[in-house]
C-alpha cells in the first residue's frame, strides 16, 4: 500500500493533468512538507503533500485518535504572471500548522503569517475555502478522507476584515470590486 502522500500527488498530478515539480520544507520536530508546483496554462497550481499525513486534532485532546479525524491539504492557484520567490516555505508553513500550533485546518479558516507570503507581496495571510477541482481522497477505513482547501493570500486589512466580518463579507467585496484573488499583483479591497 502507498503512503498518504503518494496518494495525494497521484490524485493532485491526475486532476491537474500534468506532472509537478517538487520543493521539500523541513521544520524542526516536523515532518518534512513537501510544496508541488503545476504549471497549467496561464496559472500556477500550488498543492501540499504532508499536511495529511496524520489526523488533526484538538491540542487539549491529550489521547488523539492515530487514525480517525479530518485531513487535509492546501492548494493554491495564482496566475503566472511574475516570480513568487519563497511562496513555497509560506504553504509550507501553513500545512505544518496542525503539528506545530495544533491548528485544525477547515473552510474559513484564516491562518496569519505576519509576514510577506512571497517576496514583494502585499499579503501575510492565507483565508482557506474549499477547493472544488479537487475531489476528496479516499483513505483505508477507518481513516478519514483527505479534503483538499484552496488557500486564498489576503493582506493584514483584508484578515481583520474577516475577524470582524466574516470570511464571505470579505468575498462579497472581491466580487463587487471585481478582485482576481489569483493575480499576485491585485490590489487591496477597502473595507
Amino acid at each position: 500500500m502507498s503512503s498518504v502522500g503518494d496518494k495525494v500527488v497521484a490524485h493532485v498530478s491526475a486532476a491537474v493533468g500534468t506532472q509537478p515539480q517538487r520543493a521539500s520544507v523541513t521544520f524542526l520536530g516536523v515532518e518534512p512538507i513537501d510544496v508541488l508546483r503545476f504549471a497549467d496554462g496561464d496559472d500556477v497550481v500550488y498543492a501540499t503533500v504532508g499536511c495529511a499525513r496524520h489526523p488533526m486534532h484538538d491540542p487539549s485532546d491529550f489521547a488523539p485518535d492515530p487514525v480517525r479525524g479530518p485531513r487535509a491539504e492546501v492548494t493554491m492557484t495564482m496566475r503566472a504572471t511574475m516570480p513568487l520567490p519563497g511562496l513555497h516555505k509560506s504553504l509550507a508553513m501553513l500545512a505544518a500548522a496542525p503539528a506545530v500550533e495544533g491548528l485544525i485546518l477547515a473552510e474559513d479558516s484564516l491562518v496569519d503569517l505576519q509576514e510577506p507570503l512571497w517576496a514583494g507581496a502585499i499579503c501575510s495571510a492565507f483565508l482557506l475555502t474549499a477547493d472544488d477541482r479537487f475531489t476528496d481522497l479516499p483513505l483505508d477505513d477507518p481513516a478519514d478522507p483527505v479534503r483538499f482547501l484552496r488557500a486564498v493570500p489576503i493582506t493584514a486589512n483584508e484578515a481583520a476584515w474577516v475577524r470582524l466580518k466574516g470570511a464571505d463579507e470579505l468575498r462579497a467585496a472581491w466580487t463587487e470590486a471585481g478582485t482576481d484573488v489569483t493575480d499576485p499583483r491585485r490590489a487591496a479591497v477597502a473595507p
